[in-house]
């Protein structure tokens, strides 16, 4: 599946984004879907998950309470919603999907399969 990410820019501590990942089939065929993110010099972590079936999700530490990921079927689409973002927020964030199951090594980043070209997020 090919995965293509919208949404980032730049914003004040304290705003919001809401990014988007268009996948070029059906997000069905992908158990689980997640969202990325690598600050410079820094690994790629994992910062939220989504099964696409159930719709069950899960956040890394840094993301409870102030995102949410979400998925629709009709369009294809997997989303994260940021809110009262902060500056450690800033990285190149990046859409995720693999045909195995979401599990506990979901923030692992080579137990995916397909990768968006990434999306910036700045915050200031």
């Amino acid at each position: 599946v090919q995965l293509v990410e919208s949404g980032g820019g730049s914003v004040q501590s304290g705003g919001s984004l809401r990014l988007s990942c268009v996948a070029s089939g059906s997000i069905y065929s992908s158990d689980c879907m997640g969202w990325f993110r690598q600050g410079p010099g820094k690994q790629r972590d994992g910062v939220a998950r989504i099964a696409t079936g159930s719709g069950n999700t899960y956040y890394a530490e840094h993301a409870k309470g102030r995102f949410t990921i979400s998925r629709d079927s009709r369009k294809n689409t997997l989303d994260l919603q940021m809110n009262d973002l902060k500056p450690e927020d800033t990285a190149m964030y990046y859409c995720a999907a693999t045909m195995g199951r979401c599990d506990g090594r979901w923030a692992v980043a080579s137990n995916y399969d397909s990768w968006g070209q990434g999306t910036q997020v700045t915050v200031s």
